[in-house]
């Protein structure tokens, strides 16, 4: 079961249209870092040398927004401080310091932070190897 989930992901990630990269998602108040990149190695050989293990820090200052977009790869969510407003096919969801949250990036959702005060959170996520820049992407027209 693992090593289809493994396959699947694969197939997933190394499909991803680099010129959707090159379309803007708004966005505004959001500042990133990114913490760590790591290659995968290790005893799930289908992901060796093929992706990336990356975590970023994400502040979004009081009001700041991220409008519609999909991510190059999944990951889990961490929210350190504040709370985020994640809108996904029309349903918003709150999440607050101390919360964990999943995303397959294939679904399209945006994020806000509709505080007073600043938002901080961690994603960590897997992505293509050769992939630079943020991996947020736009969504793409079904």
């Amino acid at each position: 079961m693992i090593r289809l989930t493994l396959l699947c992901m694969i197939v997933l990630l190394s499909g991803v249209d680099r010129l959707a990269a090159q379309e803007k998602v708004e966005i505004r108040g959001v500042k990133s870092e990114v913490k760590i990149e790591e290659l995968t190695f290790g005893h799930l050989t289908e992901l060796n040398d093929r992706f990336k293990m990356r975590a970023t820090e994400f502040t979004f200052a009081p009001g700041a927004f991220l409008g519609g977009h999909h991510h190059v790869g999944p990951g889990i969510r961490y929210i350190v401080s504040g709370e985020m407003t994640l809108t996904e096919a029309g349903v918003a969801t709150v999440y607050k310091a101390g919360d964990y949250y999943y995303e397959t990036g294939n679904i399209a959702h945006t994020a806000e932070n509709k505080s007073n005060v600043p938002l901080r959170f961690l994603v960590v996520e897997m992505i293509p190897k050769t992939w630079s820049g943020p991996a947020v992407i736009p969504p793409k027209p079904h």
